[in-house]
This record gives C-alpha cells, structure tokens and sequence, in this order.
C-alpha cells in the first residue's frame, strides 16, 4: 500500500476499535510499520497527532450514544476508554464548547461527523521528518483575464461561490478555450477570513461587464504543493502542510499582496491535477533555483 492507502486504511482500523486501548504501537503494528515511522506519517497526512484523532473520533461516537439516551455518562465513557466520567466531561467540552449533559436534556443537539478523506498529495522525508513534497520555483509573471469578487473561507458556501464564479467566466469565453486556470486569493487582513479572489485563465480577454478584468500577476518566489482531487476540500490540510513545510525548511513568508495561488491543468474541471503555490521569502541560498 502507499502512504495515502496506508492512513485510509488506519483511519477505518481507528474507527472500528475505539471500544478498545489505541496506541501509536498498536496502529502501527496493525500495518507492520515501525510506530515512529508511523506517527510521523500520520500527523503529516492529517495534521494532527494520532492521539489527538483517536481522541477526536471517539468523542464524536460518543455523540451518538449520548443522543441515543440508553446509556449513561459514566457507561459511554467508560466505553469509549476516558477511564472515568468526569475525564470524558472535560474532554468533551473542549472539543465542542458544551458539556454531555446539555446533549442529555436536549438543550443542545450535535451531530457525527463521517470519517475524513484523506487528502492526497505526495511526500517527502527531510532528516527525518515526513512533509508534503514541494518544490522551490518561480512563478513566472502571467497575464491573467477572469472574475473578481470577495470569498470569506469561514462561510460554508464559499465553495459554492468560488464554483458559481468560474461559471459566470466560463459561460463567457469561447467552449474551444482550453488550458490551465488560476485562483488567486490576495490581501487577507491580518486575522480576517475574508480574501480578494481572481478566477481567471492566462490569456487577454475583453468582456464589457462588472468585475471582469486583465490583471499582470507579478513574477513570485513560492513553495509549490501537488494535490490530487477536489479543488476546494483541502481547507484546513493545506494551512497544516504549510505551516510544516515552514517549520521543516527553514523557509520564511514572503511579505507580498498575493496570499496563494491554485492553480489546475483544466480550466473545465475543478477535480483535476492541481498546484499550490505560496509566496515565500528568497533567501541567498534559493539564489541559484
């Protein structure tokens, strides 16, 4: 199995023995895999520690035997391996900002969430440590045509708004029109969810309406990140990914309007191949690249 084959299949073994003690050894035994190995693997697929995912999912089951309302506390945490109730109270009010209790008397109502996907992408060890591959390149000065507008990521419709955007550009361009398309997201303010966005293809076009415009995207040192799938569904993996690859390489943000760039072979299809490129610091080392 490769390594995207290797968490999926962890994923499912996690879900399936959360009644029972889970530890970096016994997962990693599961897949025959040394456990540092494994736990390098596992928090750089998932951003997040195994022990904290374990943690995370069987809260959430619990959340299903709390609304089922034919156990008590101290059975679901007994259960579920929080070795007393009020572990499991602390435990679950840091995760979802509410006791157990509230669940019990209806006064709130939470619901499961499935298993994550797993994002795919390719990795790399550096000295040891596991990191989403990258690469140091240019992104060369491109002239890019497309729709303007304002996404806030904290919406949970921004998806939608980015697809609804490309449809408006796409309807307005020649069906013969092919090649790679851009997302470009700039100026975030400092702890602000709410980006500019261009979504456009490299190439001039004139269309006489609001919002439509030719921009020149300057020449810009970045970290480029391979993904595969959908577009939009990295979210949280990418700021994960990023912040890693930070702190692993040594690298530094570049001070620069443009925040990140997606961009993808086929401007028709939002579920194909697609780069990430990040804007960071050149540094006297990277000269030569």
């Amino acid at each position: 199995m490769d390594h995207n084959q290797i968490i999926e299949s962890a994923l499912i073994h996690i879900e399936d023995h959360l009644h029972q003690p889970l530890t970096v050894e016994s997962v990693a035994a599961s897949f025959n895999m040394s456990k540092y190995y494994f736990h390098r693997l596992f928090s750089a697929m998932m951003g997040c520690s195994l022990n904290q995912y374990i943690l995370s999912r069987r809260l959430n089951a619990s959340l299903t035997f709390i609304q089922n309302k034919n156990r008590s506390l101290t059975d679901i945490a007994y259960q579920l391996n929080f070795g007393t109730q009020a572990s499991f109270t602390r435990a679950f009010k840091r995760q979802y900002g509410v006791t157990p209790s509230s669940l019990v008397t209806g006064i709130t109502s939470i619901s499961p969430t499935p298993i994550p996907g797993v994002v795919k992408r390719p990795i790399k060890n550096i000295n040891g440590d596991i990191v989403t591959d990258f690469t140091l390149t240019e992104f060369k000065e491109t002239r890019i045509s497309g729709i303007a507008f304002e996404v806030n990521i904290a919406d949970d419709d921004y998806k939608e708004q980015i697809r609804a955007h490309s449809q408006m550009l796409l309807s307005q361009i020649d069906e013969t029109i092919s090649g790679p398309g851009y997302v470009i997201y700039s100026n975030c303010q400092p702890g602000s969810t709410r980006f500019k966005v261009l979504f456009g293809i490299p190439s001039s076009l004139e269309i006489d309406q609001p919002y439509y415009f030719t921009v020149d995207v300057p020449q810009t040192f970045c970290a480029r990140f391979n993904y595969y799938g959908e577009l939009l569904d990295i979210g949280d993996v990418l700021k994960s990914d990023y912040a890693r690859f930070l702190k692993i390489s040594r690298q530094e943000t570049a001070e620069t309007d443009i925040e990140l760039i997606q961009a993808f072979d086929d401007v028709h299809h939002l579920d194909s191949t697609y780069h990430i490129y990040a804007p960071i610091k050149k540094l006297p080392a990277d000269s030569d690249l």
